[in-house]
């Protein structure tokens, strides 16, 4: 019988240890009702798009890619490299994976990448029979995307940790869930929604000044503070003013920063909005 190598069994043991800790974030973050999920995606529409059902197909000034759906989910054309994530083919094949058939057109692009190849072209066809059916198709199934940003957060879960030293691990985690269990379902929306907003803090491309923004960070900065979604805010804030401050100046981030920090006061309930 064939030797198993060292490594093969390292893989094992590693893809042993994220399931165990997926599960594990399952059983410390609360669990969603219907109606808080309906609540959820509202909020992420609201943020991202100002509830407006032409947004659901958006391009924005200064930025060199297509932002579509309730999360305004980035599309990449082939071949295109940039600084931050792209996760629209993630949702294409999350919506593949719950049996959802996409509209025709995309169905029968050759591969997975954005079919528009400036933001001229893009507007030029706004209108056309194609936008249109993606447009409604992704408004018609924002529960498929509310489904799908929720996992984003348990699946990135063991990155995230990953990356923590063993002198912070502890902390780091006891932070993460104590955010995820307050006042639900406020906690776990504020992980949720930065998450998606701004990442993990684990992409080692997702850097201005080799410095990251993502979720990570804002954990790491809460440490020595009272963790209370409060502090979870004003680390958050700490970290983006630093992400303006970083970023090449032709971005001019500045413009973005305040509505930013009114978006992480989304993140309070009502009885601690400041």
């Amino acid at each position: 019988m064939p030797a198993i190598s060292t490594s093969f069994n390292r893989y094992l043991l590693i893809l042993l240890l994220q399931l165990l800790m997926i599960g594990t974030a399952r059983s410390q973050f609360p669990v969603l009702s219907d109606t808080q999920l309906e609540w959820l995606g509202d909020r992420i529409f609201q943020n991202e798009c100002n509830s407006r059902f032409e947004c659901l197909t958006s391009w924005n000034q200064a930025e060199d890619f297509p932002s579509l759906g309730i999360g305004h989910f980035i599309w990449y054309r082939a071949g295109q490299y940039e600084v931050f994530s792209e996760t629209f083919p993630a949702l294409l094949e999350h919506y593949h994976d719950t049996g959802l058939r996409l509209p025709d057109w995309i169905e029968a692009l050759p591969n997975a990448d954005s079919p528009w190849q400036s933001r001229q072209q893009f507007y030029a066809e706004i209108n056309s029979a194609e936008m249109q059916s993606l447009r409604q198709f992704l408004a018609d199934t924002t529960s498929v995307q509310v489904d799908f940003i929720v996992a984003k957060l348990l699946d990135s879960v063991p990155s995230i940790l990953s990356e923590v030293n063993d002198s912070q691990h502890q902390a780091i985690t006891s932070t993460l869930y104590h955010i995820g269990q307050s006042h639900p379902p406020y906690g776990i929306y504020a992980l949720i929604d930065y998450l998606h907003f701004k990442g993990t803090g684990v992409d080692k491309n997702e850097r201005y000044g080799g410095q990251a923004w993502g979720l990570l960070q804002v954990l790491q900065q809460m440490q020595g503070a009272t963790v209370t979604l409060e502090s979870f805010v004003a680390s958050a804030a700490i970290v983006l003013e630093r992400r303006v401050a970083n970023a090449p100046l032709e971005r001019d981030e500045q413009r973005w920063l305040p509505g930013w920090k009114n978006r992480l006061l989304t993140y309070l309930p009502p009885a601690v909005e400041q």
